[in-house]
C-alpha cells in the first residue's frame, strides 16, 4: 500500500511538473520581433533588471526600438538592458561581442551577420551561431548576464566590449582590474535624460592582451580610461570549440553595488545551472494561468503573451535594497521592491488590472516606488524608466493603478499619502492641465492633443474621485467627480463626435476620420468612445443607448481609411476600430454596457482569432510593455477590465475549454466552457458556483474568493443572456452633475471689419449669461438671445446656468480686429494637417508659439513656400521678416534661405533682401527665428513677394532620414 501511495505521489508530481515545463515551452519569444511589434529575443528573468539581447539595429529607428528586428541580418553585439514594445528607442546598454581574427572596435568590423535558422530563445536562454563560426549562448540571473562563447578554431579570439552603442554617452569609464576581471560605468541620455549603469565583467580565462580606445586612440597598456567614447578589445589564446564565458553584473547604483548583486546572484561558472533556473522562475510565474483544450498555436501565443506581461516593470535595485531615485541621490528601499519602466497610458488599461489578478504582492511593491518617486521627484510617475521620468504620453495615470488596487483591497501602502499624491498629478502646471482646471476642457489654443487629453484626465479624475469616497474626503471627492464629467464639453452632438474646440468654438473643418494633433495618437473615431467612467452618460449625450448601439456598429463596419497624418500605431483596423493601439483596447467591450453582450463576444472573437498570430509578426501593433499581450491574457480568458477602478470585469468570450487561475491566496478560480469551438463562441448561458448567472460582468471579489465559473456556448448569438436590467454592467455618474460649457461660435478669431457672433448650450433647460468686455459672467450679466456682432477687439466670456441656478465653467474666446486691410495669395500648397486657419492664418497678426501642435503654424513638405502678399494700396515700406520654426526631431526644418521682394503692380518684382539660415540642422532645440530684412529707407510697395527655401531631403544622420522636411510658417510681417 505504502508501495502504491509513492508511485501515485510520484505519477501526479511528475504530472504537474509535465504542465509546468509545458507552459514554459509554449512561450516564443520571437513573437513580436516582426512587424511592428517592437519584442525582443533575449534571455531575461520575470521582470528582471538584465535583459541580455542581441541588437540587429545601432540607431533609434522605429521598428527597432528594442534592438532587434526579425527583418535584419547582422548581429553588433550583446547588450544587457532593452525595453519590451515601446515607440521609442531606448537602452542597449554595456555591449558585449564576440570577434575572430584580427580584433576591431569599429562596428561595422566586429559586427558579424547571421541567419534566423540558427537562433533559438525561450524563457531565460538565448542562442545564435554567428556566421564567423561563434556560438552564443545567453542566460541571465535578475541583476547578471551570463554569455557563452564557443570558437569554432584553434585561434586567437577576442570579445569586444562598447560603451558608445545606442544612445548619446555623456561619461563613461573603463578600469582594467587583472585578466580576469573589469569593471566600468556609462551615463548616457536618449529617452532617459540622465540614465546610470555601472557593471562588472568577469571572464572565464584570463585574456592574453588587450587594448582600450579612447576617442578613436588606441592604448595597449592603459589599466583605465574614461570619456564619452570608449571601446576595448580582449584577446584570448583559444582551443578549437573552446568556450569563453563572461558574466557581467549590472547596477544603477554604483560600481560596488554591481560586485555585490555579483557575488549574490552569481558566484559559480555553470551555465547549465544558471539557465535552469531562470527556466524554474519562468514555470513559477507562467503556472499562474493554467489552460487546457487549448491548440498548439493557442498555447503558444496565450503562454507568450503571458511572458510578454511578465517582462516589465523590472527591478530596478541592488541586493542590498539600494537604488537610483527620481532625485539622481541613492536611496534604500525598506520593505519592498523597487521597480522601473512603467509605460503607465498603456499599461493601465488591461496589464495593471492582469497583476491585480495574479500578482497582488508585486503590484503593491509596483505602488510603493510611485510612492518613493513622488516623494524623491515630487510627483507620480507618468512614463518613468531608469529613474528617469520622461513625462511621455498622456494622463496621469498612476493614479488609476493606484484606485484600481485600492479598490481591490490592495491597501498595505501610506493611502493618505497616495492620495496627496494622485491630486498632485492631477493639478500640475503643464500638459494644459490649469486650463482644463480653469474652463473644464481642452481647446488646441491651450495645448497638442486636447481631445484626448481632456478625457483622459477626466477619467484619471473619476479615479482619484473614487479613493476620495473610499477615504471619506467629501470635498475632494466632489471636485473630482465633477472633473470627471469634462468630457462632456468636448462631446458635440451635431456631429456625434468628440470633437476639438478653438478659442471656445468648435474646430472647422472636422472628419472624425482625420489623425491630426488634437488626438494621441488616433481620430475622433478612436477616441469618442473613451469615457470609461460613465459609460451611461456617453450614452446619454449620444441620444440613449440604441443610439451608442448604432454607433458601435457604426465603428466597426465603417471605412478603415483615415485621413490626415499617416500614423503607423493606427493598425489592426476594422472599420475605425483600431487593435493595434490602446486607445481602442476597450471598445468591443462596450456591447455588455447596453445589453449586447452578443456584440461583444462577436468582436472579441474576431480580434482574438485574426490579429494574435504564433510568428514574428504574429503583433498587430507594438507591444508597449505587455499591453498588447495583456489584452490577449484577460480576453481569451473570457474578461476584460474597461473601467480600471471600478472592481468589475466585463465577460466576453473564452477562448479555451478552460482556464485555471492559481491565486496568491492559495485558491483556484476556473472558467470553463462546454461545446467551444472556432464557431461556437456566443454564450447560451452561465453558471457560477453551481448557480445560474445570467450576468455579463463579474466581480473581482468572485475570483479572489475562488469558485467555478461555467458557460455553454453556441453557434448563434443569445440575445436574452445578460440582456435584463441589472445584468450588465453600467458606469454611471449620477452626482454632482455638471453643466455643460457653451460655445461660442464665430468664423474666424480675427477678422477686417466685424464678425458675427452666436452662443450655444446642448442642454435644453440652460440659459446663456456673457460679457464681452473680458469680466466674469454671472446671472446679472447679458443675457444670451440672438446672435449680435462685433466690430472692435473684444474678450467673450460665457456661462451656461440650468433651471435650478447650476452654472458652468466659463467659456473665453478672444477676437482681433485687423488694423491693416491685406490679402495674400499662397503659390504653395500647405497641409491640411497645418494650416494656421487658412491663407490669412499667416497675416491675421496672431503669432503661434512653440507649440506648433496647436494649429497656429502653416505646414509645407517636400516644397518650398512662397506667397504674395497684396497690401491693398501703395505703402512705404523699411520692413519685412517671416517667422519660421524649427523642431529637428518632428521633420521641421528652417528654410535654406528666404528671398523677399516687392512690387507696385504685382508683375514686376524688385529685390528687397535675402536672408540665409544660420541655425545648425542638428540643433534640436524647438525655436523660432524671423528672417527679416529692415531698410533704412522706405521702399514704395504695394506687393510683397515671400520665398523660403526648403531644406530638402533629410540627412542620413536623421532618424528619418530620406525623407522630406517641412518649412513651418507664421507669420509675415510687413512694416
Amino acid at each position: 500500500m505504502k508501495n502504491f501511495v509513492f508511485s501515485l505521489f510520484c505519477l501526479i508530481t511528475l504530472t504537474a511538473q509535465s504542465q509546468i515545463i509545458k507552459n514554459t515551452t509554449f512561450v516564443d519569444p520571437f513573437i513580436g520581433t516582426g512587424g511592428h511589434g517592437h519584442t525582443y529575443p533575449g534571455a531575461t528573468v520575470p521582470y528582471g533588471m538584465v535583459q541580455l539581447s542581441p541588437d540587429t539595429r545601432i540607431d533609434g529607428s522605429w521598428d527597432g526600438c528594442s534592438g532587434y528586428h526579425q527583418s535584419d541580418s547582422v548581429i553588433y553585439g550583446f547588450t544587457h538592458t532593452h525595453l519590451n514594445g515601446t515607440g521609442c528607442s531606448e537602452f542597449g546598454d554595456i555591449l558585449f561581442m564576440p570577434m575572430t581574427g584580427t580584433p576591431s572596435v569599429d562596428n561595422k568590423k566586429y559586427s558579424c551577420a547571421f541567419s534566423h535558422k540558427n537562433e533559438s530563445a525561450s524563457p531565460g536562454y538565448y542562442s545564435v551561431k554567428l556566421n564567423n563560426g561563434v556560438f552564443v549562448e545567453l542566460t541571465s540571473t535578475t541583476r547578471v548576464g551570463f554569455h557563452k562563447y564557443t570558437f569554432p578554431k584553434a585561434e586567437t579570439a577576442s570579445i569586444i566590449l562598447d560603451l558608445t552603442h545606442r544612445d548619446k554617452t555623456l561619461e563613461s569609464s573603463l578600469h582594467i582590474i587583472d585578466k580576469n576581471h573589469i569593471e566600468g560605468m556609462r551615463r548616457s541620455e536618449g529617452w532617459a535624460a540622465n540614465q546610470y549603469i555601472y557593471f562588472v565583467a568577469e571572464f572565464s580565462k584570463p585574456f592574453d592582451s588587450y587594448g582600450i580606445s579612447s576617442d578613436d586612440k588606441m592604448d595597449e597598456k592603459a589599466m583605465d580610461a574614461a570619456g564619452t567614447n570608449i571601446k576595448a578589445y580582449f584577446k584570448f589564446k583559444n582551443k578549437a570549440n573552446e568556450s569563453i564565458d563572461v558574466k557581467v553584473s549590472i547596477s544603477l547604483v554604483s560600481i560596488d553595488g554591481a560586485h555585490k548583486n555579483m557575488l549574490s546572484e552569481l558566484n559559480h561558472w555553470d551555465f547549465k545551472k544558471v539557465k535552469k533556473d531562470a527556466e524554474a522562475l519562468w514555470n513559477k510565474e507562467l503556472e499562474k494561468i493554467d489552460i487546457t483544450g487549448a491548440t498548439a498555436e493557442q498555447k503558444k501565443i496565450f503562454y507568450t503573451a503571458l511572458y510578454h506581461v511578465m517582462l516589465q516593470p523590472n527591478v530596478n535595485m541592488d541586493v542590498d535594497g539600494q537604488y537610483r531615485g527620481r532625485d539622481n541621490k541613492i536611496h534604500t528601499a525598506n520593505g519592498f521592491t523597487y521597480y522601473s519602466v512603467f509605460s503607465l497610458w498603456d499599461t493601465f488599461r488591461a496589464a495593471h488590472p492582469l497583476y491585480t489578478l495574479i500578482d497582488r504582492k508585486r503590484t503593491l511593491d509596483f505602488i510603493k516606488t510611485f510612492l518613493a518617486q513622488y516623494e524623491q521627484g515630487g510627483y507620480l510617475p507618468v512614463w518613468e524608466l531608469a529613474s528617469n521620468e520622461a513625462d511621455c504620453m498622456i494622463g496621469y495615470h498612476s493614479v488609476s493603478v493606484i484606485a484600481d488596487a485600492f479598490i481591490k483591497g490592495i491597501k498595505d501602502f501610506d493611502t493618505n499619502e497616495a492620495f496627496e499624491a494622485m491630486k498632485k498629478s492631477a493639478t500640475r502646471k503643464i500638459h494644459g492641465l490649469p486650463a482644463y482646471m480653469d474652463h473644464g476642457f481642452l481647446q488646441m489654443d491651450d495645448d497638442a492633443e486636447s481631445v484626448s487629453k481632456t478625457l483622459e484626465y477626466a477619467y484619471d479624475d473619476w479615479c482619484i474621485a473614487q479613493m476620495a469616497k473610499a477615504l471619506g474626503k467629501t470635498d475632494d471627492y466632489e471636485t473630482y467627480i465633477k472633473r470627471a464629467q469634462y468630457y462632456k464639453n468636448i462631446f458635440d452632438p451635431e456631429t456625434g463626435f468628440v470633437r476639438p474646440k478653438k478659442n471656445g468654438n468648435w474646430f472647422s473643418p472636422f472628419e472624425p476620420r482625420e489623425v491630426n494633433n488634437n488626438f494621441t495618437e488616433a481620430n475622433s473615431w478612436q477616441y469618442t468612445f473613451f469615457v470609461p467612467q460613465d459609460i451611461s452618460g456617453l450614452a446619454e449625450l449620444m441620444g440613449g443607448t440604441a443610439k451608442l448601439d448604432e454607433k458601435l456598429d457604426e465603428l466597426f463596419t465603417t471605412t478603415s481609411k483615415t485621413t490626415g497624418r499617416t500614423q503607423d500605431d493606427i493598425s489592426g483596423m476594422i472599420g475605425q476600430y483600431a487593435h493595434g493601439n490602446e486607445p481602442s483596447h476597450h471598445m468591443a467591450y462596450l456591447y455588455d454596457y447596453i445589453g449586447k453582450p452578443w456584440k461583444t463576444q462577436e468582436r472579441v472573437h474576431q480580434v482574438l482569432t485574426q490579429f494574435y498570430q504564433a510568428k514574428p509578426d504574429g503583433l498587430i501593433g507594438n507591444e508597449d510593455c505587455g499591453q498588447m499581450s495583456a489584452w490577449y491574457v484577460l480576453s481569451a480568458m473570457g474578461i476584460y477590465a474597461v473601467t480600471p477602478g471600478n472592481p468589475v470585469f466585463a465577460i466576453g468570450t473564452p477562448l479555451f475549454n478552460e482556464v485555471k487561475i492559481n491565486l496568491e491566496n492559495g485558491k483556484t478560480f476556473i472558467i470553463k466552457t462546454n461545446k467551444g469551438s472556432s464557431t461556437n463562441f456566443y454564450i447560451e448561458s452561465a453558471n457560477l458556483n453551481g448557480n445560474p448567472y445570467k450576468k455579463s460582468f463579474l466581480a473581482y471579489d468572485d475570483i479572489l474568493n475562488g469558485g467555478n465559473l461555467t458557460f455553454e456556448m453556441s453557434s448563434k448569438p443569445e440575445l436574452t443572456w445578460g440582456s435584463a436590467k441589472g445584468d450588465f454592467p453600467v458606469t454611471s455618474i449620477t452626482d454632482n452633475k455638471i453643466v455643460v460649457s457653451p460655445v461660442i461660435l464665430a468664423s474666424s478669431k480675427s477678422f477686417k471689419d466685424k464678425e458675427a457672433i452666436s452662443i450655444k448650450s446642448i442642454q435644453k433647460d440652460c440659459k446663456i449669461y456673457y460679457t464681452i468686455d473680458g469680466t466674469e459672467p454671472a446671472v446679472y450679466s447679458r443675457i444670451y438671445v440672438t446672435p449680435f456682432t462685433i466690430s472692435s477687439a473684444y474678450s467673450i466670456k460665457a456661462i451656461a446656468v440650468n433651471s435650478q441656478g447650476e452654472k458652468s465653467l466659463v467659456t473665453t474666446a478672444i477676437f482681433y480686429k485687423r488694423s491693416f486691410d491685406r490679402t495674400i495669395q499662397i503659390l504653395s500648397k500647405y497641409s491640411p494637417q497645418y494650416t494656421a486657419g487658412g491663407d490669412d492664418g499667416i497675416i491675421d497678426g496672431i503669432r503661434g508659439d512653440l507649440d506648433w501642435r496647436k494649429g497656429d503654424w502653416q505646414g509645407y513638405q517636400g516644397q518650398d513656400f512662397e506667397a504674395i502678399v497684396d497690401l491693398d494700396k501703395e505703402e512705404d515700406v523699411t520692413e519685412i521678416a517671416a517667422g519660421f520654426l524649427q523642431d529637428v526631431t518632428s521633420w521641421i526644418m528652417m528654410p535654406k534661405k528666404v528671398e523677399i521682394q516687392t512690387s507696385l503692380d504685382g508683375k514686376t518684382f524688385t529685390d528687397f533682401g535675402t536672408v540665409d539660415n544660420v541655425i545648425s540642422d542638428k540643433d534640436y532645440k524647438v525655436q523660432v527665428k524671423d528672417f527679416g530684412v529692415t531698410k533704412k529707407d522706405p521702399v514704395k510697395a504695394r506687393y510683397v513677394r515671400v520665398k523660403a527655401y526648403n531644406y530638402g531631403k533629410l540627412p542620413a544622420w536623421h532618424r528619418g532620414a530620406g525623407g522630406d522636411a517641412h518649412i513651418f510658417i507664421d507669420e509675415i510681417i510687413i512694416d
